[in-house]
């Protein structure tokens, strides 16, 4: 399983430079939850002037009164709308967004189904943002199950992986769709040319995992669209053997949390080793930019948020503890699902098929 990185990923940063510097005179709006988050609304109304500009107007919706009194008088390509209530982490998901209709979550998902907004972004209630995903901006026809593919650090370039927690239970079919989803995504989004697929699993023989498994093997192998390359184990993905990774929402948000986890450990114990003695700190001095490097790869803010794929619009679920720079990606990150061909490849690619009941929310 020793291979290199079929492509090299495109940061926001150089995706939006490239896109505002291209020859479309299109200006993109982003509907921003104001008031979602572990530090709204300050960091995101910060994250929104950071990536506000010429081509890319960002629409904060939340409390006018809390939100207004952060913005300067001169703030340009922001708009705000007011929503006087909130989803909170504690609310019960389908409950909020069919409920909390005030709430600057639904409000924000009523601007993009009313063309007033071409994408959203939310760190708030991740099952309440696919909850109301599903009431209110619907899925592409002929997608069984909307997944949460996020861009997950990895040597030597980050990759990607769905369904990290959209759906608790998968059937074989829905694990086939998310492959077809995550390839058009590493195609589209993360500019890799040829993106090959991997099935998470416990072995690389495809006799090996749940009957699920097997049988989303067998489906994935023998559909012409995809570029699957086999199963692959845990440990073969911060290594990246492959440039997607499929999985159920249940395992793949264990996966991500426990990378998010260990990476967040091995940063720390590097940093104690530096500091632990007058040499120590000499050598750290000389490996400085090289560990600033390898901090902000490993860093969730530097990928803004995760996609919501198979959805009619870009919907960005963003990490709930993001500060304003991962505000400012996910932004970007929702400019770009407008920009790209991502949400046309998935509606030609499975358009004809047949659509099952609404998703399971974890």
């Amino acid at each position: 399983m020793n291979r290199t990185a079929s492509g090299r990923y495109v940061s926001p940063h150089e995706v939006t430079a490239a896109w505002s510097a291209g020859p479309s005179d299109r200006t993109v709006r982003v509907a921003l939850d104001a008031m979602g988050g572990d530090h709204a609304p300050d960091e995101v109304v910060k994250g929104a002037l950071r990536a506000a500009g010429e081509r890319l107007e960002v629409v904060l919706v939340g409390d006018e009164a809390r939100v207004g009194r952060l913005l300067p008088p001169d703030a340009r390509h922001i708009e705000l709308v007011h929503a006087p209530d909130v989803v909170s982490f504690h609310d019960e998901p389908v409950a909020a967004a069919r409920k909390k209709t005030d709430s600057s979550l639904v409000v924000g998902m009523k601007l993009v189904r009313e063309g007033r907004a071409d994408a959203f972004v939310s760190a708030g209630n991740t099952g309440a943002v696919v909850a109301a995903s599903l009431l209110y901006v619907h899925r592409i026809r002929g997608v069984q199950r909307p997944a949460i593919c996020s861009i997950m650090p990895a040597v030597p370039s980050p990759l990607a992986m769905l369904d990290i927690g959209a759906n608790a239970e998968c059937r074989p079919e829905h694990l086939r769709q998310f492959a077809v989803m995550g390839q058009a995504f590493a195609r589209e989004v993360m500019g890799i040319a040829e993106p090959q697929v991997g099935l998470l699993s416990i072995g690389e023989e495809e006799s090996k995992g749940t009957a699920n498994v097997i049988e989303a093997h067998r489906l994935m192998a023998a559909d012409p669209r995809l570029h699957f390359y086999g199963n692959v184990e845990g440990r073969d993905v911060m290594r990246r053997a492959v440039d997607v990774v499929v999985t159920d929402g249940f395992t793949g948000n264990v996966t991500l949390k426990t990378i998010e986890g260990t990476a967040k450990a091995v940063l720390m114990a590097v940093r104690n080793a530096v500091d632990a003695n007058p040499v120590t700190k000499i050598g750290g001095l000389l490996l400085r930019s090289e560990l600033y490097r390898i901090r902000d790869a490993l860093d969730p803010e530097e990928y803004g948020g995760a996609f919501l794929v198979g959805m009619q619009a870009p919907v960005i679920i963003a990490h709930g503890s993001s500060g304003a720079r991962g505000i400012a990606n996910a932004v970007r990150q929702g400019a770009r699902g407008v920009a790209s061909d991502l949400l046309p490849t998935i509606a030609r690619e499975l358009g004809a098929e047949t659509v099952s009941p609404p998703a399971t929310i974890l």
